[in-house]
């Protein structure tokens, strides 16, 4: 059966006089672009990865690109190659064993094949016994998932312990997470090698914890700003008056001009969200209620109030 010959310096895009700065530059640059993290299911972009790898691996070599340069182009003629010549390479690499599984027949007939007892690549970038990458070592995916703060939590930060389910419904872990002080809607808190596991040998990837304010009862979160409603009498918006206010450090008290109408916002400085240096601020909401069932008593003084006021609140 015949081998398809591969020409490695059209796969890589350069010339055959390229200098290895030359060759280095277009690997880097083809890996990416095919590389099957960037390409999933997408087999034709890992069948390119490979064959760049594989470009790359002979060309990065001096000796193993004169060897390759010998063949010429012309490959129609390589079995009687292999006939003649196959046993010069079987080694080829110090002596140091090499599987060149998942590379072309053509690398296999020019490099020859190591067996059972040489190394074998994975997926991916990885050290192979030229001291370099092979094309099948690989880190694991990483990983993304969803961590539910309140608004005390993203604000103080600390350690916080969770627990992820495998995949499938498979075995849970626990994890023990430090949230950074003052961390904000949308961040990322990245946890080293908790990811999917790698392939080959492979590190394991990362898992990228993407944080979710938890809805609050009191606090109404916007950007780094929070808001929150407090309720006053008539008389004390009218008279003014000195009102207890929650704020995430606690209760602080707040001083109501006489006046103060309903929807007023009132801004308490640096009592938002956010790391301590860059805070942002805590907005309160004056809302008016009044008496829903007032007594006789007080009707009677509500009406007084309505006969001898000048006030006309639609003017």
């Amino acid at each position: 059966m015949g081998v398809e010959y591969k020409d490695y310096y059209k796969l890589l895009g350069v010339s055959r006089s390229a200098s290895k700065e030359e060759i280095a530059k277009a690997y880097k640059k083809m890996a990416r672009k095919y590389h099957p993290d960037l390409n999933p299911n997408d087999p034709d972009a890992e069948a390119r990865f490979k064959e760049v790898n594989e470009a790359h691996e002979v060309l990065k070599d001096e000796e193993k690109r004169r060897l390759y340069d010998q063949l010429g182009p012309d490959w129609q003629h390589g079995q009687s190659f292999q006939g003649a010549q196959g046993h010069r390479y079987a080694n080829f690499g110090g002596g140091a064993g090499f599987d060149s599984s998942g590379f072309s027949d053509f690398f296999d007939m020019i490099f020859g094949n190591a067996g059972a007892g040489g190394y074998r690549h994975s997926s991916g970038f990885g050290p192979d016994p030229f001291g370099n990458f092979s094309a099948r070592q690989r880190k694991g995916r990483d990983v993304e998932a969803q961590l539910t703060l309140t608004l005390e939590e993203a604000l103080k930060g600390g350690k916080k312990s969770l627990t992820l389910q495998g995949q499938g419904g498979g075995d849970s872990r626990r994890l023990e997470v430090s949230i950074p002080a003052g961390v904000r809607e949308g961040a990322k808190i990245r946890l080293s090698g908790q990811g999917d596991p790698g392939m080959g040998g492979g590190p394991a990837g990362d898992l990228y914890l993407r944080v979710r304010l938890a809805e609050h009862p009191v606090f109404h979160v916007d950007g780094s700003d929070v808001l929150v409603d407090v309720y006053v009498a008539p008389w004390e918006a009218v008279l003014g008056a000195a009102v207890r206010v929650p704020t995430l450090d606690g209760e602080v008290q707040l001083k109501i001009a006489p006046g103060t109408g309903s929807g007023k916002k009132l801004r308490l400085r640096g009592k938002g969200l956010g790391p301590a240096a860059s805070r942002g601020d805590q907005y309160v909401r004056i809302q008016i209620r009044v008496p829903e069932n007032p007594s006789p008593e007080e009707r009677e003084l509500w009406e007084k109030l309505a006969a001898v006021s000048g006030f006309n609140p639609r003017p």
